[in-house]
């Protein structure tokens, strides 16, 4: 029986069954990559737990991060590939241990040609992390890095947070380098303490300050 809370909210009961006697079981544990640049689109996933980031990989092996897809969101790039029939052209990794489900892309194209409910919900969620991206590459095109830097600490919601350096590179869409040299200006001017794979926040006020521009 496929776990109820991957399903969308609002879908009419004929594409519920539809969706709960085709769907297969999706699981994988923190780390996994669930696709890669080149791979075809297997299926529309639908998250009931976990969390999945998508990241735009270099060839030098750099990567930049595009967005992260939650139980409820679509996942822009696997919804583009099943409708224009191209492979992927990104990497995608659970970024914590994730389930769900993977409705098949014969039984996704079935469903949104015949179902007005699940066509809605598979727009709508396309547009909505279309506008997320396009939000992203706006910030990484026209806010500085400590902006960036400053409000990717205070999204991790908690004071001491676990992060490499290498990794908040990539969320910021910098050299680790760079990271390195602004975290050590905070820490000097006191906004923050940096530890082994870790900084913890001491100025919140100051941080809030710097992503906003102030």
């Amino acid at each position: 029986m496929p776990d109820p809370a991957a399903l969308p909210p609002g879908l009419d009961p004929a594409a519920r069954d539809r969706i709960a006697a085709l769907a297969i079981p999706l699981a994988a544990p923190a780390g996994a990559a669930l696709f890669h640049p080149g791979d075809p689109c297997r299926g529309f996933v639908m998250l009931s737990g976990g969390r999945i980031r998508v990241d735009l990989v270099a060839e030098d092996g750099h990567a930049l991060l595009l967005y992260r897809v939650a139980p409820g969101e679509a996942c822009l790039l696997t919804t583009a590939c099943l409708f224009a029939g191209e492979t992927y052209a990104a990497e995608g990794r659970a970024e914590t241990a994730v389930s769900g489900l993977l409705l098949p892309r014969s039984a996704f194209e079935a469903l949104v040609a015949e179902n007005a409910s699940f066509r809605g919900f598979v727009l709508a969620g396309f547009g909505q992390r279309l506008a997320t991206l396009m939000a992203r590459i706006e910030a990484l095109s026209f806010r500085s890095v400590d902006r960036r830097l400053a409000g990717a600490l205070l999204a991790r919601n908690a004071p001491d947070i676990a992060a490499a350096h290498a990794e908040l590179a990539t969320e910021v869409g910098t050299a680790r380098e760079v990271v390195t040299r602004r975290l050590n200006a905070l820490a000097r001017d006191g906004a923050l303490t940096i530890g082994r794979g870790s900084v913890t926040i001491r100025d919140r006020r100051m941080l809030e300050d710097i992503a906003r521009g102030a």
